[in-house]
């Protein structure tokens, strides 16, 4: 896609400056993971573990101009332009010019389809195959991480057909990230009620055995919603796991009685996409928001589409979810399967649509994908500061509203390395209209 300065930024690396690095091409396709940085750029931008970087001439949303010196996996410090360049690469190790860029907290993805991604393409239902399970999940992580989000919960089915063999690929997948991104899995059980649910409380107990760290499900499904609840509620008790569990949100009876039970457990509940809410009359709306706010139930909403685990579309009411204080992340939910075909599984778009759909300022937007999403993972808090973790997404432009809207060219840092970059460049025909009013050409002119 187009972008309209001259140059990708490049790094100078010191001699010892080489490792791991996922790699995206301006087509926005994930490239292959090698062992010496990025394939077919002018020099490596990765680093290593242990090496510090430096990020230079960064813009932050203040308006700064900064230089941020990273190393072991956190920022060091953040100075003026030039302040923290003395002593030359050999001092601070790999550099990045970011002239032209904005430097932001990373963005975080809540709700990937991690076994289903990726797969609308093909003929008939998404295989199951554990082979094509990782390939797409992989891929779908991938993905993601190019567009500047360095973790996402990926929601993967577990009993009935699929068994435990979706879930044992996802978790193959994501060791085989470890170090690009972080990837962590919820296991969603169909039924969990009467007798048939016994089968998926037993497969429950062995996701979370094999790996899978949050306790997810979709209650709308099961005969006994409150009872599936219940259930969910028991098992990550037991085994002190966090629960996210998908819901349209349309019964504001059901969600009291959720919220009442859910209000003590620890590490905490999510309910997503809820966009049945947007449909109940205002004052219902607000009681429920209310509710959920008290209990400390966070909302994770998908103005991108809906996934399928749900039968209808739309998005959660934010700015009423936001006045009543809940908190409100945004993922990207389906995609490219059979529930959003063209999902794109960017975070920055899933901003662009809070603030230009929704009414949510841009600062607020990007809250919701960045801080939000990352405190609904478990993660901790990121800001452009020293002592904070180095998670880091550079967008190309200069002010936030601007890079929501035209967000082509990024680099992104995970644990303080540079782990994907995406370069777009925009050519133009040679015009004497645009010479005479001095606007910016890239490249030659087309003849």
């Amino acid at each position: 896609m187009p972008d309209s300065q001259p140059q990708p930024p490049h790094s100078s690396p010191s001699s010892s400056s080489s490792s791991s690095a996922s790699s995206s091409s301006s087509s926005g396709a994930p490239g292959p993971v090698g062992s010496s940085g990025f394939s077919g750029s002018s020099g490596s931008l990765g680093q290593s573990d242990s090496g510090a970087l430096l990020l230079c001439g960064a813009r932050l949303t203040d308006g700064r101009t900064v230089d941020v010196r990273l190393g072991g996996g956190r920022i060091e410090a953040v100075g003026t332009a030039g302040s923290l360049a003395v002593g030359g690469t050999r001092a601070c190790g790999a550099r990045v010019d970011l002239s032209g860029y904005l430097l932001l907290p990373a963005p975080a993805e809540p709700h990937i389809h991690g076994d289903t991604a990726l797969s609308a393409d093909g003929d008939g239902p998404a295989s199951h195959d554990p082979h094509d399970v990782q390939r797409r999940a992989t891929e779908a992580a991938l993905l993601q991480l190019g567009h500047g989000a360095t973790a996402a919960r990926a929601h993967v089915r577990v009993g009935d057909v699929q068994g435990l063999g979706a879930l044992t690929a996802v978790l193959q997948a994501r060791r085989s990230l470890r170090g690009l991104t972080e990837l962590t899995a919820v296991a969603m059980p169909r039924l969990l009620t009467g007798v048939a649910g016994a089968d998926g409380l037993a497969v429950l107990r062995d996701a979370l055995k094999m790996g899978a760290s949050v306790v997810g499900g979709c209650p709308d499904l099961d005969p006994d919603p409150i009872g599936y609840v219940e259930a969910v509620l028991e098992v990550a008790s037991e085994h002190g796991c966090p629960v996210d569990l998908h819901t349209d949100a349309a019964d504001p009876a059901r969600l009291a009685r959720l919220a009442a039970m859910a209000g003590g457990l620890r590490p905490g509940v999510t309910l997503g996409p809820c966009g049945a809410l947007a449909r109940l009359p205002t004052e219902t709306a607000t009681r429920t928001a209310d509710q959920l706010a008290a209990a400390g139930v966070a909302v994770v909403c998908l103005p991108q589409g809906g996934c399928g685990a749900t039968d209808h579309r739309g998005t959660a009411p934010v700015r009423l979810l936001r006045a009543a204080g809940v908190r409100v992340a945004a993922g990207s939910g389906a995609l490219r399967d059979v529930s959003n075909p063209v999902g794109r599984g960017d975070p920055l778009e899933a901003a662009y649509l809070l603030s230009s759909r929704y009414g949510l300022r841009p600062e607020d937007a990007y809250h919701a994908i960045s801080s939000s999403a990352r405190a609904v993972l478990g993660l901790p808090e990121v800001r452009v500061e020293a002592g904070f973790p180095a998670e880091l997404l550079a967008v190309r432009g200069d002010r936030l509203p601007g890079a929501l809207s035209l967000a082509y060219s990024r680099i992104v840092v995970h644990r303080g390395r540079v782990v994907a970059r995406t370069s777009a460049v925009r050519e133009y025909c040679s015009s004497a209209a645009a010479v005479e009013l001095g606007l910016p050409r890239q490249g030659r002119g087309l003849s």
